[in-house]
């Protein structure tokens, strides 16, 4: 047996023109090009280097077998990647520190360009960018069993969409135009809570003051008011039977919704010798004249804006009426009111009472 020894042939076809054996290991071998060497098993040590000057650099494995895969390792001159192939396609390249799946030029640390699929969690870490700028929809659909959902842009009506379907617009739910000036419920309700027993609401976060609209469960009451919680200012309420309380009262300043509010004074004030008109309680007002009264006129609002009330004057005798020297009458004087009659006067102030403009709007109605 032979361990160590060198041998040189001349060469020719399927030789082996310089070999050295040590240890019962070739070491060193010049092999011809079209050399066939039939072999179990190759021991190459630490480096297998494949150089060349110019031209591709392939490495290959197939087993010519059916159903087998060609496998090749390309690394392109001159075009600065590495490339997998399999079966003649592109499938991975690597290209400085990127990877492309179906991308043979990557920009990216990975770049797909077909679609992907996790079976299990995608963290990431930044920001999340769906979509390339280019003018098309570009959506996240929730694939359900019976139904798929879809946050979604698009990018005809730059809306930002949610609806059902796989398709941007093909059944919206919730659009929200592109510059947040409106957003549309296309659904005939929306419910907030889950009828459990608790409080509900829509905060509105102000700067300096939360306001709220919601279910003040213990009492079964709409709320409107300050605050951001049920108990810290109700302003208006309203029970299940449709009646509404006003924790402040309305003020002149303020709108009147609805039908006017009608108080009678007749039996709380004509005893006074000056009885005065609330403002806050109604903007028709009835006032029984029994005697000599002088009138004023209470909380007006003092924001500066106008308001207007009616009262209707029931005169059982020959009473007067002094009027507060705010008011402006029509043609310089006041009115003589009725003797043992009905008169109705207006009156509307454009800056929170400080001057009322009066005028009879019908003497001596019975």
């Amino acid at each position: 047996m032979l361990n160590n020894f060198a041998s040189t042939q001349g060469g020719g076809t399927d030789t082996v023109t310089t070999t050295m054996i040590l240890d019962g290991t070739i070491a060193n071998a010049d092999v011809a090009s079209d050399a066939a060497i039939d072999v179990s098993k190759i021991n190459l040590g630490n480096t297998m280097e494949m150089e060349t000057s110019s031209g591709d650099q392939i490495f290959e494995m197939d087993n010519n077998a059916a159903n087998s895969s060609n496998f090749q390792i390309n690394n392109g001159a001159g075009n600065a990647r590495t490339d997998l192939y399999l079966d003649g396609s592109a499938i991975i390249t690597l290209k400085g520190q990127s990877v492309g799946i179906g991308d043979t030029s990557p920009s990216y640390a990975l770049d797909v360009n077909d679609t992907g699929r996790f079976t299990s969690d995608l963290i990431v870490g930044g920001n999340l960018t769906v979509g390339d700028g280019d003018a098309e929809d570009q959506k996240v659909v929730f694939d359900g069993n019976a139904l798929d959902f879809h946050v979604a842009l698009d990018d005809s009506a730059d809306d930002l969409v949610i609806g059902t379907g796989a398709t941007a617009g093909s059944n919206t739910l919730v659009s929200i135009n592109g510059d947040g000036s409106e957003t549309k419920f296309n659904q005939p309700k929306i419910t907030i809570g889950d009828a459990t027993a608790e409080d509900t609401y829509i905060i509105f976060d102000g700067n300096a003051q939360d306001f709220r609209i919601g279910l003040d469960d213990g009492t079964d009451t709409l709320e409107i008011g300050g605050g951001s919680a049920h108990g810290t200012a109700a302003g208006i309420s309203m029970d299940v039977n449709g009646d509404m309380t006003l924790g402040g009262g309305i003020a002149c300043a303020d709108e009147v919704i609805g039908r006017p509010r009608f108080t009678d004074y007749a039996e709380t004030k004509q005893a006074m010798a000056a009885n005065s008109v609330d403002l806050t309680l109604g903007n028709v007002q009835t006032y029984t004249l029994s005697g000599n009264q002088t009138l004023t006129f209470d909380n007006p609002s003092d924001t500066g804006n106008a308001c207007s009330f009616t009262l209707i004057v029931t005169n059982g005798g020959s009473a007067t009426l002094t009027w507060p020297g705010a008011v402006d009458w029509a043609g310089g004087s006041a009115p003589s009111l009725t003797s043992s009659g009905v008169d109705i006067l207006t009156f509307t102030t454009m800056d929170a009472g400080t001057i009322w403009y009066g005028f009879a709007a019908g003497l001596d109605m019975g």
